[in-house]
């Protein structure tokens, strides 16, 4: 059996009840970790801390449910961590939504809910969180940014915003808090099918075919993997790491050509002499 990589070490993880969260909690949790399970829904916590803890062979797992957007509520999820397990060494900032909307219709109300969740909680539960890290002798911050922190799609303005923002987010406390023993690093996935993408699909009028199509692997990626750079990320097999910006995205932002050209070089007319 592979060694606990975290064994120990305290881990909250927002969004952690389905998706890419979920999978990462999951693999924490198997790794030794005490780990804290999130949601904007009491129900959801706490069907997914007792699916967990009854699946769970290693580590322990406990509940916070309250909403990133809110500072009072990122306050209540620290302080729960601190409440079951004494303190945070690891945290996984995953919570967020999308917005599919044309820019010219985007309302002030939908502007701002997007960015107070996947960037405004991002630094508020950084903060709450690196305060315990400091007290603890260090710790790992890991911000689940996008693929589209690195470029612009229509139609997603605030999205876009908030994970560009979030990469510079990541580079400032990684500077900031190095002297801490705090390392600070941002995961930027591509398509990967969770019911968000499912939701995206429908309302931003794409197709499985057209991901599949433009993506130079060929498929989605899926929240396994995700989760499996995650606990790298987060374990002290990254020590020296901090301030990056990993990007799981099956050569999506490598490729810079059109989908026909993919489709060619996939699947040439000959093959190569």
């Amino acid at each position: 059996m592979t060694e606990p990589r975290l064994e120990g070490r305290v881990a909250i993880v927002t969004g952690s009840t389905k998706g890419i969260g979920y999978e990462i909690a999951r693999i924490f949790l198997a790794h030794g970790a005490r780990v804290v399970i999130n949601s904007r829904k009491p129900a959801e916590v706490e069907a997914t801390v007792e699916r967990l803890g009854t699946d769970a062979k290693t580590g322990q797992v406990g509940g916070a449910p309250g909403d990133v957007g809110s500072y009072a509520d990122c306050e209540r999820i620290v302080g729960r961590s601190i409440d079951l397990f004494q303190g945070v060494d690891i945290l996984v900032n995953n919570a967020g939504i999308s917005m599919v909307a044309p820019s010219l219709e985007l309302t002030p109300k939908e502007w701002e809910r997007t960015l107070g969740i996947d960037l405004s909680g991002p630094f508020y539960m950084s903060q709450l969180a690196a305060r315990s890290m400091v007290t603890r002798g260090g710790g790992s911050i890991l911000n689940i940014a996008s693929i589209l922190g690195l470029g612009g799609l229509p139609k997603r303005a605030a999205y876009c915003a908030s994970k560009h923002g979030l990469l510079g987010l990541t580079k400032v406390l990684a500077s900031e808090w190095a002297q801490y023993g705090i390392r600070v690093n941002t995961l930027s996935p591509g398509y990967i099918q969770t019911d968000m993408d499912v939701h995206d699909a429908a309302v931003g009028d794409y197709a499985e075919s057209d991901i599949v199509g433009r993506t130079p692997m060929g498929r989605y990626g899926t929240s396994e993997e995700i989760a499996k750079v995650a606990l790298f990320l987060a374990s002290a097999d990254s020590a020296y790491v901090t301030g990056e910006n990993l990007t799981v995205d099956g050569g999506w932002s490598a490729y810079a050509g059109w989908d026909r050209l993919l489709a060619q070089i996939k699947d040439p007319v000959a093959p190569p002499k």
